[in-house]
């Protein structure tokens, strides 16, 4: 429902002490509020799918505030590097079984119809690699290799039948959390191989386009890495069908990408293209700069103008087109009909990235007037592009949370109904008539009535969701419940295989080990809830103190007594019923950090002893690790100056015993990212041994005391003293999120975030390996 602007975020509790900063964060990151969609086969739950805070910023910033530890850049290609090296190492040879979900969707970037086969389109997956139907988008299945990136960027088709992805997501944020690819590849016989065709250091792209006269020459839009200047970005074209590539459009500084290239069809020697200039760092997000800009070859992409003062400034708007440190990103539609039309949006520099002009040319970009700004209600950052109807110059549709449609050439605006929130991709099927296809962070859509309002059908065979969190039934393992990005808490019973029945982002999920139908489940930054009905009706928890709470807040069920439970913002919390909270701790982090977005200075983690009635310890997003012994009367601090810390474990057995995982990347020999302490948090060693440089993102105790960890590039088996890992099996390389034991069956569970929940089992016989290599180890 629309909000006060720069005043709404999600219905969440306003706890004592919590509510100015709560106050700050609506200010900065919701000027409009969006229900997240819950699919639709879910199960109405209470309450109501709520608002979400403006735009995917927040889980942006708790990604890249991990992954880029010490307010370091991202190094180059850092996850690519990791899987390289993890590739090399040892390995278990374990089935995993990928558990779905299928009917609940994620987030889709980019989507390419098959020009020579008959409703065959290929679907690009923000974290999941690429998906081919030849059902009309009904359902999907991969063709993507395990071992490539999963993040894609954008999807093109040649008139020859060949399918190009880009690698690499350029959304920023956002990353929702979003990663980084390694180039180009092309597949020449229906998905069935790629070829990688270079820019492997573009980091992300944005936009491809192939000339519909001549499949070999094709353009590239390199946005470039967020995290770090330089590197491949620009315009690049190859006149070989990719073997070669020259870049055409350089930026002007070395934080400046490119945005958008789209070929004139009814003269490819006409080529148009946005440049645009951002940059992340660890307390500044600078989404615009001087480099971004509207450009425009008359000879095949060999020279280039700015079009700077072509434009008269939509009221309100004193920028324009000219170089301005405020230009953010710019979108680009030009009708394929009557390529003369051609449609500009603008956009701010800033974290709400409001769009800021609009403009429409006759003349093919000779002149420009004023259009009717559309409402963008998320930062256009986060969406980018316009898309024109190639039978209709005056049909346009511009992404945002909803998606706006204007049948009038963007004199009025109206918003496209029957869709998951947040617009990335359209395409029209030039075989059929009508046919279009679009993706959001609900999957991919497809309309046969040219994409009105309410005529859309959702696939329904999607494995590519985004999970934040999983778990598991401690009786039952097939009853697995989690936290998903932008299609809220999951569970697989009740209803369909997989329902949703708490909207939102779905963050921590946690089942009581003895009673499987009282649940907790959150979305973003502390909303949290119990139900004692397995998610049907859900109470909100009661009088947690604290200034600020992380994005994903920890939730831990009191491993002797389930009726404990604690929850973590700066301080931590602790309930003797479940329901209702006080503080038993001061702030444990260093403070409050000075981004004025994002709440750090978090508890991320927290785990009790079984055995030492009274200790508990806690993780914190700058680095720290405290710890009490007498269930919070007296705290001391047992580490800082650590990255994230992403997970805290204590041995079930001996207390002494104490992990701790951190995010990450590093190179080769810098730091660990996996703690041991053997005498109860005292010392810490690193005992990360041959792991890849990759965050850690979870640790659990598996059978026989084997440790078990997931990382952005897999999940790996360790003796239970560490140092030497074997990877287990071959799982996608998508970030393993969050992971759980199931006693009972030897299940290992583990999210992904982008390729679903999968299960495998860890025999005896495995655990014993991991023992032996343990021994042998020094």
């Amino acid at each position: 429902m629309p909000i006060p602007r720069r005043y709404g975020m999600p219905r969440s509790p306003l706890r004592p002490r919590r509510a100015t900063r709560v106050l700050a964060l609506i200010v900065i990151l919701a000027p409009v509020a969006v229900l997240a969609a819950v699919p639709a086969d879910a199960n109405t739950a209470t309450p109501a799918a709520p608002p979400r805070p403006r735009g995917p910023m927040a889980p942006g910033e708790f990604k890249a505030r991990q992954d880029t530890s010490g307010g370091l850049g991202l190094p180059e290609r850092a996850l690519v590097r990791a899987s390289e090296a993890a590739a090399k190492g040892p390995r278990l040879p374990v089935d995993w079984r990928s558990e779905g979900p299928t009917n609940i969707g994620g987030r889709v970037t980019g989507i390419a119809v098959d020009p020579n086969r008959r409703d065959t389109v290929y679907v690009g997956a923000a974290s999941g690699g690429v998906w081919k139907s030849t059902d009309r988008a009904a359902t999907l299945s991969s063709v993507w290799p395990r071992r490539n990136p999963q993040a894609i960027g954008a999807m093109a088709a040649g008139s020859d039948g060949a399918i190009y992805a880009g690698t690499g997501e350029a959304n920023p944020g956002g990353g929702s959390i979003t990663y980084e690819g390694d180039g180009v590849y092309k597949s020449t016989d229906g998905g069935r191989s790629w070829k990688r065709l270079g820019l492997q250091n573009s980091a992300t792209i944005s936009l491809i386009a192939v000339d519909p006269d001549n499949p070999r020459r094709i353009f590239v839009a390199a946005t470039g890495s967020l995290f770090r200047p330089g590197g491949e970005r620009g315009v690049y074209r190859s006149e070989d069908g990719g073997r070669t590539w020259t870049l055409v459009l350089a930026g002007t500084n070395d934080t400046t990408g490119a945005n958008s290239v789209v070929i004139d069809p009814g003269n490819p020697q006409r080529v148009w293209a946005s440049m645009w200039d951002r940059q992340r760092e660890p307390e500044l997000r600078r989404y615009g700069g001087v480099g971004s800009g509207l450009f425009r070859s008359d000879d095949g992409g060999s020279t280039w103008r700015r079009l700077e003062n072509i434009v008269t400034p939509t009221p309100g708007d004193d920028i324009g087109l000219r170089s301005d440190p405020r230009l953010g990103r710019i979108g680009i539609g030009v009708a394929p009909g009557d390529p003369d039309r051609v449609y500009v949006l603008t956009s701010t520099f800033s974290q709400f990235g409001d769009v800021k002009g609009f403009y429409v040319s006759d003349d093919g970009g000779g002149s420009f007037r004023t259009g009717t700004l559309p409402v963008s209600d998320v930062p256009f950052w986060w969406t980018g592009h316009l898309w024109v109807d190639p039978a209709d110059r005056d049909h346009l549709y511009m992404p945002s949370a909803n998606l706006r449609e204007s049948v009038d050439a963007g004199r009025t605006w109206k918003v496209n109904q029957g869709m998951h929130v947040d617009h990335h991709a359209m395409v029209w099927d030039a075989k059929v008539p009508g046919r279009v296809y679009e993706g959001n962070d609900g999957g991919v859509y497809r309309s046969d009535a040219n994409g009105a309002t309410q005529t859309w059908i959702k696939a329904a065979n999607e494995p590519y969701t985004q999970f934040y969190s999983v778990t598991v039934s401690a009786q039952d393992v097939t009853r697995m419940a989690g936290g998903t990005q932008d299609n809220g808490s999951v569970r697989t019973w009740n209803g369909p295989r997989w329902n949703g029945f708490l909207g939102g982002d779905g963050e921590a999920n946690v089942i009581h080990p003895h009673n499987h139908d009282i649940l907790y489940s959150c979305y973003q930054f502390g909303a949290c809830f119990r139900s004692d009905d397995a998610g049907d009706t859900l109470t909100e928890l009661r009088g947690a103190v604290a200034d600020r709470f992380n994005w994903f807040s920890p939730i831990e069920l009191h491993p002797a007594d389930p009726s404990v439970v604690y929850f973590g913002g700066d301080r931590l919390n602790r309930s003797a019923n479940g329901l209702d909270f006080t503080p038993i701790s001061p702030d444990l982090t260093g403070g409050p950090g000075r981004d004025e977005v994002y709440p750090f200075g978090t508890l991320t983690t927290v785990a009790a002893a079984k055995t030492a009635p009274g200790t508990v310890v806690v993780g914190s997003d700058d680095g720290r690790i405290s710890l009490t012994r007498d269930d919070g009367a007296h705290w001391s601090l047992e580490l800082k100056d650590q990255p994230w810390v992403t997970r805290v474990e204590i041995d079930p057995r001996n207390a002494r015993r104490m992990f701790a995982t951190l995010s990450g990347y590093r190179a080769s020999g810098t730091g660990g990212h996996v703690l041991y302490s053997d005498d109860g948090g005292d010392t810490w060693r690193d005992i990360s041994g041959n792991l890849p440089g990759a965050p850690v993102n979870d640790i659990v105790i598996g059978p026989h005391g084997i440790l078990l960890i997931a990382t952005d590039a897999g999940v790996y088996a360790g003796p239970p003293s560490g140092r030497f890992w074997f990877r287990l099996g071959d799982l996608p390389l998508a970030a393993v999120t969050d992971i759980e034991f199931q006693a009972s069956s030897s299940h290992l569970i583990a999210a992904t975030f982008g390729r679903g929940i999968y299960s495998t089992r860890i025999p005896r016989e495995l655990a014993s390996s991991v023992h032996a290599a343990g021994r042998q180890t020094p």
